[in-house]
């Protein structure tokens, strides 16, 4: 008959609990807003693909620690700021439907990949923590 053995000897220590959806949004509107407004003092009004990448990457860190319902509304928003600030005319929202399709795409692949290779780390963590 197999021997019961204590997988644990210490604390459990759960996978951390995401950030609530309105907190990931709320930073993801300052820091989009600061980083669109920075490039267009830096490099002036010129292409938005510089904007985009660099609103792609801070979108993927951000969603780290959010919920991944928390995705589509954090590349909505920050393709209003892109859209409005980033993009000519500004301060107004036009759409060119395949090219803010693909931005939104784009947006939505990295908030998604954030959130879930954060999830991924978080779970893999946890489940080295628990084997003997």
């Amino acid at each position: 008959m197999p021997e019961w053995k204590r997988i644990s000897t210490g604390r459990l220590h759960p996978v951390p609990t995401p950030a609530t959806t309105s907190i990931v949004w709320a930073v993801t509107a300052v820091t989009a807003l600061a980083l669109v407004t920075a490039f267009n003092l830096l490099d002036g009004h010129g292409d938005p693909t510089l904007d985009l990448v660099a609103l792609s990457l801070t979108v993927g860190l951000v969603s780290t620690g959010a919920r991944l319902t928390a995705a589509p509304g954090t590349a909505l928003l920050c393709w209003f700021i892109l859209n409005g600030f980033a993009t000519a005319p500004f301060g107004e929202l036009t759409w060119q439907a395949s090219y803010d399709l693909a931005r939104i795409i784009c947006l939505l692949v990295s908030a998604g990949t954030g959130t879930v290779m954060a999830r991924l780390a978080h779970a893999r963590t946890a489940y080295h923590r628990l084997t003997p």
